[in-house]
């Protein structure tokens, strides 16, 4: 059995490669036609959200995938706590179904970046020194 693998694999190797038999073998694809175009760049938009329903332009601008928003949180901190809690879960399930990151930073600010990019964090060693 060993044998006629061998002889196989080795009839493969030494069978020299004709390239114009090859040129029927792959198609040559246009940038413009893959999903999405031409990569974009990244833009870093900033949003304040003062009610659960201005979250949305947030959450639209992310799903695309090249947006890390700047999420400004403290009017509708301010105003209505079960409205932010609701809003952040919103936010979290978002970053999760993109594969992105959401972090907190400060005490008015989230972050929500795409898959392609985290948000870095302090490890507790760190500050332990």
């Amino acid at each position: 059995m060993f044998e006629n693998l061998k002889k196989r694999f080795k009839a493969v190797e030494e069978k020299p490669l004709d390239y114009n038999e090859m040129s029927e073998d792959y198609v040559e694809i246009n940038p413009e036609q893959i999903k999405g175009g031409p990569k974009q760049k990244v833009i870093v938009r900033p949003f304040i959200v003062g009610d659960f329903m201005d979250i949305k332009p947030a959450l639209d601008a992310i799903r695309e995938g090249y947006t890390i928003a700047l999420i400004n949180i403290r009017p509708i901190k301010e105003k209505d706590l079960v409205e932010l809690k609701r809003a952040v879960a919103k936010l979290k399930k978002t970053a999760e179904a993109i594969e992105g990151d959401i972090a907190g930073f400060g005490e008015d600010w989230i972050v929500v970046t795409p898959n392609f990019a985290q948000v870095h964090r302090e490890s507790s060693e760190a500050g332990e020194s």
